[in-house]
């Protein structure tokens, strides 16, 4: 399986990814800038090969139970990265909304010297049940890594 995080653009305070699970495009991802140093909450996630798995404890689980109903199994989280935690792949339009975290959307705007993506609840409710299927798997790999086109 090629699931991969590849990101492709930056911005003045923002990362612009793309989502690919068994090898097909899935949908964008925006992320905070990449730092050296992390700034917390403000930094993208590290390079590397990663797992993802599903969280089904904490407020932000809690919200999106009542949010998306039966389809919510827990978050999305990428498991193993160095120096971060509680890192999932959610909903939301602008770096504002990250914290840290991929968000997802069908698509990219860039205005004011960075990214956003559009459509996210959509897309979100596109690839959650793509992704809790392989967190369900307990040989799942996702690589993240960059690859700047523009």
């Amino acid at each position: 399986m090629e699931n991969k995080i590849i990101r492709v653009a930056q911005g003045k305070q923002s990362t612009l990814s793309q989502l690919y699970i068994n090898g097909i495009f899935q949908c964008y991802l925006l992320e905070d800038k990449i730092r050296e140093v992390k700034i917390a909450s403000q930094t993208a996630i590290p390079t590397g090969i990663f797992e993802i798995k599903l969280n089904t404890w904490g407020a932000k689980n809690a919200d999106y139970k009542r949010a998306f109903g039966n389809l919510h199994q827990g978050m999305i989280e990428i498991s193993g990265l160095p120096n971060f935690s509680f890192v999932y792949i959610h909903v939301g339009n602008t770096i504002k909304d990250t914290a840290g975290c991929p968000l997802c959307g069908f698509g990219f705007q860039f205005a004011e010297g960075d990214f956003q993506v559009t459509q996210s609840i959509a897309a979100y409710k596109m690839i959650y049940p793509k992704l809790v299927a392989l967190a369900k798997d307990p040989s799942n790999k996702f690589t993240i890594e960059n690859n700047f086109q523009f």
